[in-house]
């Protein structure tokens, strides 16, 4: 086994076996034990993550404590995360396994990122590649899901889909490894382990060789995909523009493509969405702005002549308190304001929507940052009268799911004195009778 595992480390190009230090998922099942232990042997420097889901009760604890063990047995740098899954999965509206998913990739990528390390490795074998292809053809799928599980997806990599699982158990066997079983992989509950227990001993009955013959379909799955990424990276680079509070694609471009359905679920392919919502947006380019659609982790809206493209909001905003003399305030979302107080006198008012300058003395301290709510109002610099804050993003034609992000700046009285980003209030503006400048920076 570690042979074919070097090799494939090596034709792959999935990290340095001799510098790169790997953070490996360790479940504490056979698989990710074998993968833990492997790469030690090849001399990889190794950290372990264990993900603790919250949803196995005692059995789930036993595996943390077995992996930490393991960890220190290996004298490797250890990491564990305990979510509450069934929560996000209830909060966000998607399966239980979803939920695992999202969140465990989210944690190995924090703890990768944190600590430089060159890559997550994760225990996928070949059979696990061969059930991911049938699994998403059973679903419905395209080219992508048809190559299974590849060896690298950006950081991501599986150094053990050179093996089969007969070569993983034999290899633990040899070495006297310990593991444990999850008895949620026997449960037929899961679609993974019917086709696993019902359909594949058919399917190898027909063809003892499937594993291998899926590989090398695969494959050239694989290179038909690499021609249509080529095009679609074209069209990406024609059509896309990337900002720090949303991404866009340009729709007239869109229209003008070969197999627009296709081509846009590639492009929206990292943001989750399917391929049946996929061409429904299609659908939508004709039809008026506003139309709304979402994906797991991602909101589009189409918005006149482009497509708007924003993370779902998986927690909601707070409200936090900026005290008189404070200088900075950090929000959710990664928000943060710098505020300095200035003597109006050769005071120049920023032109930047970007900063707000405040007459201090109109102001009631502690100032409350928050999301704007409906019925809000205030009074936009330069007008007389009041004015919906929903109006005045209509007004500037803010996107639909860009407005979920808008935050107002209120001084204690409740009065908002800034619609953060946008307009400063009248009544708070400096005028020749201001004495102190309080400025407000978004950055």
């Amino acid at each position: 086994m570690l042979t074919q595992v070097r090799q494939f480390i090596t034709d792959h190009q999935l990290f340095d076996l001799t510098s790169d230090t790997v953070l490996v998922a360790v479940s504490g099942g056979l698989d990710s034990v074998a993968l833990l232990d492997g790469l030690h042997r090849l001399g990889v420097k190794v950290a372990v993550a264990h993900a603790h889901f919250g949803l196995r009760g005692d059995e789930a604890d036993a595996d943390e404590q077995f992996v930490r063990k393991l960890a220190k047995q290996y004298e490797a740098p250890y990491f564990a995360e305990f979510f509450q899954t069934k929560a996000f999965a209830e909060r966000e509206g998607i399966s239980t396994q979803m939920a695992a998913r999202l969140l465990r990739y989210a944690w190995f990528e924090r703890v990768r990122a944190a600590n430089d390390y060159a890559a997550v490795a994760t225990a996928h074998h070949r059979r696990d590649a061969a059930e991911t292809m049938l699994l998403n053809l059973t679903h419905g799928t395209g080219l992508a899901g048809l190559h299974g599980i590849q060896a690298r997806n950006g950081f991501v990599v599986r150094p053990l889909l050179a093996c089969e699982k007969d070569d993983l158990h034999d290899y633990v066997v040899e070495h006297r490894l310990i593991w444990r079983e999850d008895a949620s992989n026997d449960s037929p509950v899961y679609q993974r382990n019917r086709l696993r227990q019902a359909v594949l001993p058919v399917l190898r009955d027909i063809n003892p060789n499937l594993d291998n013959t899926l590989a090398a379909t695969a494959e050239r799955v694989g290179g038909a995909e690499e021609i249509v990424r080529r095009y679609v990276e074209d069209v990406g680079v024609q059509s896309r523009r990337d900002a720090p509070e949303a991404t866009y694609f340009d729709i007239s471009l869109l229209q003008r493509t070969a197999a627009t359905a296709l081509v846009l679920h590639e492009l929206l392919r990292p943001f989750g969405f399917s391929w049946a919502v996929s061409k429904d947006i299609v659908a939508s380019f004709n039809g008026l702005a506003g139309k709304q659609f979402d994906s797991p982790t991602h909101r589009l809206v189409k918005d006149r002549a482009q497509l708007v493209i924003t993370p779902r909001r998986l927690a909601q905003y707070g409200t936090y308190q900026l005290a008189e003399g404070q200088a900075e305030l950090a929000a959710e979302g990664g928000l943060r304001l710098l505020a300095a107080e200035y003597a109006a006198a050769g005071y120049d008012v920023p032109r930047s929507r970007g900063t707000a300058a405040l007459d201090t003395d109109q102001l009631r301290f502690p100032l409350t940052l928050r999301r704007w709510r409906a019925g809000d109002s205030f009074v936009p610099l330069g007008l007389k009268g009041k004015k919906l804050v929903s109006d005045f993003l209509i007004d500037q034609k803010v996107p639909l799911n860009l407005k979920d992000d808008v935050r107002v700046l209120t001084s204690g009285d409740g009065k908002i004195c800034w619609l953060v980003g946008f307009r400063v209030d009248e009544r708070f503006k400096v005028g020749e009778e201001t004495e102190r400048v309080l400025e407000v920076r978004r950055v």
